[in-house]
């Protein structure tokens, strides 16, 4: 194993909110399957889940009033992991609540994440800017550059991509990145989108994902109609031959659209209540009806045993018994008539010897 992997696996271990551990105690190793916690609420402990490689759906959920949120009242979850792919205009991928298509501002967080924000507030996108870091789900913005070696893939030293979004669910899925398209390990750096230095800006976005809170990016790439301000258009700038045909870009594509972390179903209390209940039910008729078929079975015994013997066994019984009797007869009448024939040889032997 590649050691910058191993440090990779181990500081998500060490950050992920709430990670589910499988433990094979046969072969001494501990399994941990990467999740991120995203509470919206102090009143009680429940939270969903953002699971790497998960499926997502189910139903959404609202943030409630009084919860002192900064979007309380917007709902969240329900969006499936087919649903996650955008465009590369910035608003796009969104299942639901996308109906003012020139502004993010009011939008439902259909995957359980805020979408990213940019420069002079593009499209309102600063309602969700820096002032929210400490509370935004998976953690402040961060950004990685995505690099292989020619070893893997034909490419260039200049084809350098570079993934943003929340730190959690980019740690999580360079771990991907790093075992499916063997992308050389690099820790991420904080992204500030409003910084006129920033490596990355919003023209050179090549694809979002997951309503627009993930991205991927390549400086080689400049879109010019990126700031057109309307999130369903399809205009964009094509990109460059190489980058359009390069397996690696493919390969981490693939990998961010299936790995990306996205919220959980709920759990069903109600449908689980409703198991148990069935279970309890059944699991009652089911006892009642091993001791039915037990006293019945011990009565249908008893009663065939009576029958039995007082009726074909009784009568095989008499039969067995006139059959021995006869056959009784008949060997005592044979030995009779043999001793007698041996009787009357005698007298005849003892007159032919004494006439």
């Amino acid at each position: 194993m590649h050691p910058s992997w191993a440090f990779f696996a181990l500081h998500v271990v060490l950050t992920v909110v709430s990670p589910t551990v499988l433990v094979n105690a046969a072969a001494g190793t501990v399994f941990v399957r990467p999740q991120v916690r995203v509470t919206t609420t102090f009143t009680n402990f429940h939270a969903r889940i953002m699971d790497h490689w998960g499926g997502g759906g189910g139903r959404f959920v609202t943030i409630s009033k009084g919860s002192r949120h900064p979007f309380e009242g917007r709902t969240y979850g329900g969006a499936k992991r087919k649903e996650i792919r955008g465009t590369r205009a910035f608003g796009s991928g969104y299942p639901y609540g996308a109906s003012n298509q020139s502004t993010i501002a009011g939008r439902p967080f259909p995957f359980g994440v805020w979408p990213l924000y940019w420069d002079q507030n593009f499209m309102n996108s600063s309602e969700y800017g820096p002032q929210y870091d400490a509370i935004r789900p998976g953690g402040f913005l961060v950004y990685a550059p995505l690099r292989t070696t020619q070893e893997h893939f034909n490419v260039t030293d200049s084809e350098v991509y570079y993934a943003i979004g929340d730190r959690e669910s980019l740690l999580l899925t360079m771990i991907s990145y790093v075992t499916w398209c063997h992308v050389t390990p690099a820790w991420p750096s904080k992204f500030d989108p409003t910084s006129p230095n920033s490596t990355i800006k919003l023209e050179n976005v090549i694809q979002y994902f997951r309503a627009s809170s993930f991205a991927l990016a390549s400086p080689a790439y400049n879109n010019t109609f990126a700031r057109t301000s309307v999130s369903d258009t399809k205009d964009s700038t094509p990109l460059p031959e190489i980058m359009e045909h390069s397996p690696f870009r493919q390969c981490i594509d693939e990998v961010t659209e299936n790995a990306l972390a996205i919220m959980n179903r709920p759990p069903d209390t109600n449908l689980a209540v409703t198991l148990i209940l069935v279970l309890m039910w059944t699991g009652g008729l089911a006892i009642a009806a091993l001791v039915l078929t037990t006293v019945c079975t011990f009565y249908i015994l008893r009663a065939t045993r009576k029958w039995l013997w007082s009726g074909p066994l009784a009568y095989l019984s008499k039969l067995w018994y006139r059959l021995s009797s006869m056959m009784k007869r008949r060997m005592n009448a044979r030995k009779w008539e043999m001793e007698a024939i041996k009787e009357a040889r005698r007298q005849e032997l003892a007159y032919e010897r004494y006439p």
